[in-house]
Protein backbone atom coordinates (compact mmCIF):
# COMPACT_ATOMS: atom_id res chain seq x y z
CA UNK A 1 0.00 0.00 0.00
CA UNK A 2 1.05 3.85 -0.80
CA UNK A 3 2.60 5.75 2.09
CA UNK A 4 -0.62 8.02 3.40
CA UNK A 5 -0.41 12.08 2.89
CA UNK A 6 -0.88 14.26 4.96
CA UNK A 7 -3.47 16.84 4.25
CA UNK A 8 -4.59 19.97 6.38
CA UNK A 9 -8.23 20.18 6.59
CA UNK A 10 -10.16 22.98 8.50
CA UNK A 11 -14.05 22.92 9.93
CA UNK A 12 -14.94 26.27 8.80
CA UNK A 13 -17.71 26.60 11.19
CA UNK A 14 -16.23 24.99 14.10
CA UNK A 15 -19.14 25.76 16.71
CA UNK A 16 -21.92 25.01 13.91
CA UNK A 17 -20.60 22.01 12.34
CA UNK A 18 -18.79 19.84 15.24
CA UNK A 19 -21.60 17.21 14.59
CA UNK A 20 -20.31 17.19 11.19
CA UNK A 21 -18.07 14.28 10.52
CA UNK A 22 -14.43 15.17 8.85
CA UNK A 23 -13.79 13.19 5.84
CA UNK A 24 -13.11 9.91 6.78
CA UNK A 25 -12.20 6.38 5.55
CA UNK A 26 -15.43 3.65 6.24
CA UNK A 27 -13.36 0.42 6.15
CA UNK A 28 -9.42 -0.30 6.56
CA UNK A 29 -9.21 -1.07 2.23
CA UNK A 30 -11.52 2.20 0.94
CA UNK A 31 -10.34 3.91 -1.76
CA UNK A 32 -12.35 7.19 -0.87
CA UNK A 33 -13.52 9.38 2.00
CA UNK A 34 -17.01 9.40 2.82
CA UNK A 35 -18.39 12.88 2.53
CA UNK A 36 -21.09 14.82 4.75
CA UNK A 37 -23.66 16.89 3.95
CA UNK A 38 -23.47 20.02 6.53
CA UNK A 39 -27.29 21.51 5.69
CA UNK A 40 -28.42 23.49 8.27
CA UNK A 41 -31.96 22.11 7.51
CA UNK A 42 -33.47 18.93 5.05
CA UNK A 43 -32.81 19.54 1.27
CA UNK A 44 -35.62 18.21 -1.10
CA UNK A 45 -34.07 17.24 -4.08
CA UNK A 46 -36.96 16.81 -6.61
CA UNK A 47 -36.37 14.76 -9.31
CA UNK A 48 -34.27 16.56 -12.16
CA UNK A 49 -33.10 19.26 -9.29
CA UNK A 50 -29.90 19.89 -8.61
CA UNK A 51 -28.29 21.42 -5.25
CA UNK A 52 -24.86 22.72 -3.87
CA UNK A 53 -24.24 20.93 -0.31
CA UNK A 54 -22.41 22.02 2.06
CA UNK A 55 -19.95 20.39 3.65
CA UNK A 56 -18.20 22.35 6.07
CA UNK A 57 -14.73 21.85 5.72
CA UNK A 58 -11.74 22.95 3.40
CA UNK A 59 -8.80 21.17 2.73
CA UNK A 60 -4.79 22.18 1.37
CA UNK A 61 -3.87 19.75 -0.80
CA UNK A 62 -0.31 19.09 -1.63
CA UNK A 63 1.50 20.04 -5.10
CA UNK A 64 1.03 17.48 -7.51
CA UNK A 65 -2.47 15.83 -5.71
CA UNK A 66 -6.00 16.36 -6.43
CA UNK A 67 -9.22 15.57 -4.54
CA UNK A 68 -11.80 13.37 -7.06
CA UNK A 69 -15.09 14.27 -5.77
CA UNK A 70 -17.77 10.39 -6.70
CA UNK A 71 -21.24 9.90 -5.94
CA UNK A 72 -21.62 7.03 -3.46
CA UNK A 73 -22.75 3.37 -5.22
CA UNK A 74 -25.52 3.49 -2.71
CA UNK A 75 -27.45 6.56 -3.34
CA UNK A 76 -27.17 6.45 -6.86
CA UNK A 77 -28.46 2.88 -6.98
CA UNK A 78 -31.35 3.07 -4.74
CA UNK A 79 -31.95 6.39 -4.96
CA UNK A 80 -30.86 7.73 -8.67
CA UNK A 81 -28.60 10.45 -6.51
CA UNK A 82 -25.38 11.16 -8.34
CA UNK A 83 -23.05 14.24 -9.17
CA UNK A 84 -24.03 16.69 -11.92
CA UNK A 85 -19.73 16.34 -12.93
CA UNK A 86 -18.71 13.56 -11.67
CA UNK A 87 -15.90 12.90 -10.70
CA UNK A 88 -15.40 16.81 -9.77
CA UNK A 89 -12.06 17.94 -9.15
CA UNK A 90 -10.48 19.53 -5.97
CA UNK A 91 -7.25 21.37 -7.27
CA UNK A 92 -4.14 21.35 -5.10
CA UNK A 93 -4.57 25.48 -4.47
CA UNK A 94 -8.25 25.47 -3.77
CA UNK A 95 -8.73 26.43 -0.10
CA UNK A 96 -12.44 27.36 -0.11
CA UNK A 97 -15.71 24.75 1.43
CA UNK A 98 -15.73 21.41 -0.31
CA UNK A 99 -19.66 21.72 -1.63
CA UNK A 100 -21.19 18.90 -3.65
CA UNK A 101 -23.21 19.54 -6.62
CA UNK A 102 -26.20 16.41 -6.21
CA UNK A 103 -28.27 15.91 -9.14
CA UNK A 104 -32.04 13.62 -8.29
CA UNK A 105 -31.68 10.99 -11.42
CA UNK A 106 -34.49 8.92 -9.79
CA UNK A 107 -38.34 9.43 -10.00
CA UNK A 108 -39.30 10.31 -6.28
CA UNK A 109 -38.07 13.19 -3.98
CA UNK A 110 -34.88 12.47 -2.19
CA UNK A 111 -34.13 14.23 0.82
CA UNK A 112 -30.42 15.30 2.55
CA UNK A 113 -30.34 15.65 6.21
CA UNK A 114 -27.88 16.80 8.15
CA UNK A 115 -25.00 14.37 8.64
CA UNK A 116 -25.89 12.24 5.65
CA UNK A 117 -23.14 10.70 3.75
CA UNK A 118 -23.70 12.00 0.52
CA UNK A 119 -20.44 11.47 -1.60
CA UNK A 120 -16.43 10.29 -1.58
CA UNK A 121 -13.19 11.74 -1.88
CA UNK A 122 -10.49 10.25 -3.40
CA UNK A 123 -7.09 11.92 -2.86
CA UNK A 124 -5.02 10.98 -6.80
CA UNK A 125 -1.57 12.07 -7.24
CA UNK A 126 -1.50 13.89 -10.89
CA UNK A 127 1.23 15.09 -12.93
CA UNK A 128 0.92 18.22 -15.71
CA UNK A 129 1.74 17.77 -19.31
CA UNK A 130 3.38 20.11 -21.40
CA UNK A 131 1.11 20.49 -24.85
CA UNK A 132 4.22 20.11 -28.24
CA UNK A 133 2.55 21.34 -31.08
CA UNK A 134 3.62 18.88 -34.04
CA UNK A 135 1.95 18.87 -38.08
CA UNK A 136 0.97 15.08 -37.65
CA UNK A 137 0.18 13.08 -35.30
CA UNK A 138 1.66 9.12 -35.17
CA UNK A 139 -0.80 6.77 -36.03
CA UNK A 140 -2.10 3.58 -34.51
CA UNK A 141 -4.21 0.77 -35.28
CA UNK A 142 -7.26 3.27 -33.89
CA UNK A 143 -6.46 6.07 -35.33
CA UNK A 144 -9.34 8.46 -35.02
CA UNK A 145 -12.00 5.37 -34.90
CA UNK A 146 -14.70 6.16 -31.39
CA UNK A 147 -17.40 6.79 -30.30
CA UNK A 148 -19.12 2.89 -30.32
CA UNK A 149 -16.29 1.95 -33.45
CA UNK A 150 -15.52 -1.17 -32.02
CA UNK A 151 -19.47 -2.29 -31.73
CA UNK A 152 -21.73 -2.35 -28.82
Amino acid sequence: MTPAINIPCRRLRPDEDADIPLPRYMTPHSAGMDLCAAVSEPTILTPGDIALIPTGFAIALPDGYEAQIRPRSGLAVKHGIGLINSPGTIDADYRGEVKIALINHGKTDFTINRGDRIAQMVIHQVCQARIAIVDELETSKRDSGGFGHTGV
